[in-house]
């Protein structure tokens, strides 16, 4: 089995789960763009890069978030995922 050593995730951060799924139904139903939505709905700090995160490797980010970026394939989008930081939409963009 294929163990991604890197991988490159964009992100949107919100407060709750609710607003993660609305921004992820909006996203799926309305064909907006994942990049578009970070911009204008992520508190996070990457929003204005379109949350990009680029690249991390193992142990680089908190754990659930870095076992759901490492399990999704190039180009899904996960359903919500919480941190400490709050609720997460994970982007897989690519991975090495």
């Amino acid at each position: 089995m294929f163990m991604a050593g890197k991988v490159h995730a964009k992100h949107i951060l919100v407060d709750n789960r609710e607003h993660a799924r609305q921004i992820k139904q909006e996203i799926e139903d309305e064909g907006i763009e994942f990049e578009e939505m970070a911009k204008k709905k992520s508190e996070g700090p990457s929003g204005e890069k379109g949350g990009d995160l680029g690249w991390f490797g193992r142990g680089d980010m908190v754990k659930p978030f870095e076992r759901k970026a490492f399990d999704l394939d190039v180009g899904e989008i996960s359903d919500p995922v919480q941190t400490d930081f709050g609720w997460h939409l994970i982007k897989k963009v690519d991975e090495e």
